[in-house]
């Protein structure tokens, strides 16, 4: 599904990542851990189009993807809920969702049911119901997390990129964002999730990937890196 091989890509003349290489395989949930800094949200700007890599591939399907615009790869449908959130404040809830939707609104990707949709991710986040007709810049932290994982949605996506998708929430909010990123592994969307909370996102996922000074350090299938000493050292230990 999702490929990326020997990647590298720099912020100007600041290399940071460095041959990384990783896979996604159709509804499967892959997740990316390491400290701050080791280049997990570059890969994800990479993938999304948000930054142009300098070497390597990116491939969809089989297709490469690497150095296209975003716009380009969200019709190919690669939806990215990025880090931050980055809500369109002055436009209302429901109007953030259907910005989601925009490639198929104007007809990048196959329509299919918009409405449907819409009413199908309200379900899923319940509080962006309530909340609606709300001007998005008027949401909590929480809500707005929820909705820019809602509006990713909206694509109908081949590949969901959650870039940390708890930051800065309460407990109780990172039980329910983690317990929606479930509900979609059930109905089969296919994932790659970089989360700070390592130990919550190795529960949840097929495989994952450790990632130090941008390049894969360790990778395995999930259940197997939450018993690997090293990783439970480094990343599982003081409330992680």
């Amino acid at each position: 599904m999702l490929e990326v091989k020997n990647l590298t890509a720099a912020y100007g003349q600041v290399s940071v990542l460095h041959g990384v290489s990783l896979k996604v395989e159709k509804g499967q949930l892959v997740t990316l851990i390491g400290s701050n800094g080791a280049g997990k949200t570059t890969t994800m700007r990479a993938i999304s189009g948000m930054i142009s890599p300098t070497g390597g591939e990116i491939l969809l399907e089989g297709k490469s993807i690497g150095g296209l615009a975003s716009h380009q790869i969200s019709k190919l449908g690669v939806a990215h809920s990025p880090e931050g959130r980055r809500v369109f404040p002055t436009q209302s809830v429901k109007d953030n969702l259907l910005l989601g939707a925009f490639s198929r609104l104007t007809f990048g990707r196959e329509r299919g049911d918009v409405e449907g949709d819409l009413d199908r991710a309200l379900d899923l986040f319940p509080r962006l119901r309530e909340r609606k007709d709300q001007l998005a810049g008027t949401l909590s932290g929480g809500e707005q997390q929820m909705l820019a994982m809602a509006r990713a949605l909206m694509l109908k996506p081949e590949v969901l990129l959650l870039d940390e998708p708890s930051m800065g929430l309460a407990p109780i909010l990172v039980e329910e964002v983690f317990h929606i990123i479930k509900r979609l592994k059930q109905e089969g969307v296919t994932m790659l999730l970089v989360e700070q909370f390592a130990a919550a996102a190795l529960g949840v996922a097929d495989y994952g990937y450790v990632m130090e000074n941008g390049r894969i350090a360790v990778e395995g299938p999930a259940a197997q890196l939450q018993n690997d000493p090293k990783v439970k050292e480094a990343y599982l230990g003081g409330g992680h």
